[in-house]
């Protein structure tokens, strides 16, 4: 069955909120460094709307943020990145929400997940605890 289109621009939006979460970059920053509006680009971050493959280009050509990554979740952000740790924590991630029966907005996951893998390629190791702290602080 294939996915439905939500479904697809739900999990872009989250891909890219990561790839910003990566750059360091607030939602207006990254828009006006990808010449849009605030309002549409955080349509794309909800899953709302599809950015435009001119924002895209730019996003790579400005960013070197890998467009695989971006719009079919293969490969990475970048280069230098860390796949197999990343999986690892977003499995831990999904069976603690799942076991907590706790709802995350995607953008909130995106978030999480983000703030974890630069610590992490950052050297700094951030215990589970901590993270289900974050979680108890985001939680709907």
């Amino acid at each position: 069955m294939a996915d439905r289109p939500y479904d697809y621009l739900s999990a872009l939006g989250a891909r890219i909120a990561i790839a910003r979460n990566e750059l360091g970059m607030s939602q207006a920053k990254l828009a006006e460094a990808l010449g849009i509006s605030l309002r549409a680009y955080q349509s794309y971050e909800l899953g709302k709307r599809s950015i435009p493959v001119e924002a895209l280009v730019k996003m790579h050509r400005q960013f070197l943020v890998d467009l695989n990554w971006i719009l079919l979740g293969v490969e990475a952000v970048r280069l230098e990145h860390d796949l197999a740790a990343l999986e690892e924590f977003e499995v831990a991630l999904d069976k603690y929400l799942s076991d907590s029966g706790t709802k995350l907005k995607s953008e909130k996951r995106g978030a999480i997940a983000a703030r974890w893998y630069r610590s992490f390629l950052e050297g700094k190791e951030i215990a589970m605890d901590d993270v289900h702290t974050w979680i108890e602080l985001l939680r709907e």
